[in-house]
């Protein structure tokens, strides 16, 4: 199997194992993003594993823009709103899969 096939793969995984802890969480507490956001800073675990993973967004945005200049491989920008609005768990293998 292909590579990018496999980083395709993880993408689409890392896009659907999340978004069901996400779309449960909604339907519990009803469609409020600033809910969520405070749910996600409950405790210092928590609130830890929120900064790491957003300081790895930005990581990877400061990435995909640097890489998307200089190759001008424009396809690699979809991995920066995959990662903002679902995660890095899928932001990141779409741009491994996505690179020439």
């Amino acid at each position: 199997m292909a590579v990018r096939v496999l980083f395709l793969l993880v993408a689409a995984l890392g896009a659907v194992i999340p978004m069901r802890f996400f779309l449960a969480w909604f339907g519990e507490n009803g469609f409020t993003i600033t809910g969520m956001v405070a749910a996600w800073h409950t405790n210092a675990a928590s609130s830890g594993l929120v900064w790491d993973l957003t300081i790895a967004a930005g990581a990877l945005t400061l990435w995909v823009l640097i890489e998307t200049i200089l190759d001008r491989n424009w396809w690699g920008l979809v991995a920066i709103p995959a990662t903002f609005c679902i995660g890095v768990s899928c932001g990141l293998p779409l741009y491994l899969a996505l690179r020439r």
